[in-house]
């Protein structure tokens, strides 16, 4: 079970807080009268933005509701496929639009299987899409190293001949070399290319984010979203002559890399199908691959992806403020983050919790909440 937060983890986190509600208090000023300037501006200008030397409008809430399945026991497998099935009724309709599904699962690591998606988890997904779905199903993945020595070290190699009737294939996406390009930012707030998995942006599939709870390193915390966001971008094959890796352009700075994270899931969300988060055992402390383990004994499953993360980060104790990349993608109205407008089906996050220690260097990951320093 975790250990909670250190000392100075719980003081970063409650600084971080007082700065954000006075950032939402500034936003939220009341609109001026019909016919008025607002305070402090000039007036509106073209396409509905204040003009300069005014404050921009908030960010609309989103108010449609979503659900999430959360369920817990003692077999993964099951877990994750009782998820889905709590949640089958919202997959149907799309499932049955696509021509192939993909798995994406989480390889940030190729040895430590602590740190990586577990095959029973996979099987829980292909369980339920066995009595489902008739179209075949690939297992796809940009791991940071070589993606076909992590399927041969966690067992998926096994998953072919045991689902023969989904024609499972295995697929490296550094090795199959199909992408499209996006534009990110780096560190001096200039754009470069991203190329991002062709196969994980394609019409015809219905792609299913297999993730874990675990912290992290630079963003407090990883799930659904950010299994997505970090394994689209591609690097070179083992063996290429020259090497690349556009999933180092993501490390450019706390702000950047939280609003490119955010900018990627608005390209690539119009293709998700579900997020499945295996929490059996989650990771604690110096992850997303040296931490330690976490027997939380759950799973969570939702077309909304923003909304299971939500849920996955209340049952990991962890501030759904903290996490930079989720808030930009919730101020973009691409998923529910709001906790009171998710409905939860089966066991509620506050009878499963347990709270994560963060990374040993929490603090620098939350400076992502302060201003920008000026020359």
């Amino acid at each position: 079970m975790g250990k909670g937060f250190p000392r100075r983890s719980l003081f970063q986190l409650a600084g971080a807080a007082a700065l954000l509600r006075s950032r939402i208090a500034s936003a939220q000023q009341p609109p001026a009268a019909p016919g008025q300037p607002p305070a402090g501006g000039r007036g509106r200008g073209p396409g509905g933005f204040f003009a300069m030397g005014g404050n921009p409008e908030p960010f609309p809430e989103l108010d449609r509701r979503t659900t999430v399945a959360l369920t817990q026991g003692d077999d993964r497998r099951k877990n994750v496929y009782n998820a889905l099935m709590t949640v089958d009724k919202d997959l149907q309709p799309k499932l049955k639009t696509r021509k192939y599904v993909v798995i994406k699962p989480n390889f940030v690591s190729t040895e430590n299987q602590l740190a990586a998606n577990h095959v029973d988890a996979v099987r829980g997904i292909l369980d339920y899409l066995s009595e489902r779905f008739h179209g075949p199903v690939v297992i796809a993945e940009s791991s940071a190293g070589d993606t076909m020595r992590a399927f041969e070290n966690f067992k998926f190699n096994a998953l072919p001949a045991e689902y023969k009737k989904k024609q499972v294939q295995l697929i490296d996406l550094n090795r199959e070399a199909k992408f499209e390009r996006i534009a990110v930012l780096d560190k001096d707030l200039h754009i470069v290319p991203m190329r991002l998995a062709a196969r994980l942006v394609d019409p015809e599939a219905f792609v299913i984010s297999s993730a874990m709870l675990k912290t992290h390193n630079a963003v407090v915390a990883t799930l659904s979203v950010k299994n997505m966001v970090i394994g689209t971008p591609l690097h070179s094959a083992p063996g290429d002559a020259q090497a690349w890796h556009d999933k180092q352009k993501y490390h450019a700075g706390p702000h950047q890399m939280n609003y490119n994270m955010a900018i990627t899931a608005a390209r690539l969300r119009p293709h998700w199908g579900v997020a499945v988060i295996d929490g059996y055992e989650g990771m604690e402390g110096n992850g997303p691959s040296e931490g330690t383990p976490v027997p939380s004994r759950i799973a969570l499953a939702s077309t909304d992806f923003f909304a299971a993360d939500r849920v996955g980060l209340e049952t990991m104790g962890i501030p759904a403020y903290a996490v930079g990349y989720l808030q930009y993608a919730s101020q973009l109205g691409l998923g529910q983050y709001d906790l009171a407008k998710i409905d939860v089906l089966g066991s509620k996050p506050e009878t499963v919790k347990r709270t994560y220690r963060l990374h040993d260097q929490v603090d620098q990951q939350l400076k992502w909440l302060r201003e920008l320093p000026t020359a």
